[in-house]
């Protein structure tokens, strides 16, 4: 049986980004887990950047999404620096050169999708919801 799990903060290590600058991560879901719901996903990410830290230039073999959730950042795109802030989202298909830097005076964080790309694509549609009854209910 199907059952929702929970990865508490807690529960997660903050792990060094050795060839970064400044940068630590938390898995906070991994592709076994990914395997285990039959989704996938490469990996998703919690980065923390400190002040003037930076993922350097780099680019995978998957694509990313990144969603910025504190802080100052400016992303690396096609080549030049481009400031962001909070609430901003980048799409990073697979193999493009890209880099995230904290330009604030404040840690930053973000939140880095890892999706595995297919030779043939797929016809993604949102998803459906469907409302049960129930005791527990508010």
């Amino acid at each position: 049986m199907k059952q929702a799990s929970v990865n508490t903060y807690e529960s997660l290590e903050w792990n060094k980004f050795t060839e970064h600058i400044d940068v630590y991560n938390q898995e906070i879901f991994s592709a076994e887990e990914a395997n285990n719901i039959q989704v996938n996903v490469s990996s998703i990410l919690r980065e923390h950047l400190k002040p003037g830290g930076q993922v350097v230039p780099h680019y995978h073999s998957v694509a990313e999404v990144i969603h910025i959730t504190t802080g100052e950042v400016e992303l690396l795109k096609n080549g030049e620096w481009v400031p962001y802030q909070a609430g901003d989202t980048f799409i990073i298909p697979k193999e493009v050169v890209h880099s995230v830097r904290n330009v604030g005076n404040k840690p930053s964080e973000q939140i880095s999708v890892f999706l595995p790309v297919e030779d043939t694509t797929t016809d993604n549609s949102f998803f459906d919801t469907v409302l049960v009854e129930s005791e527990t209910s508010v």
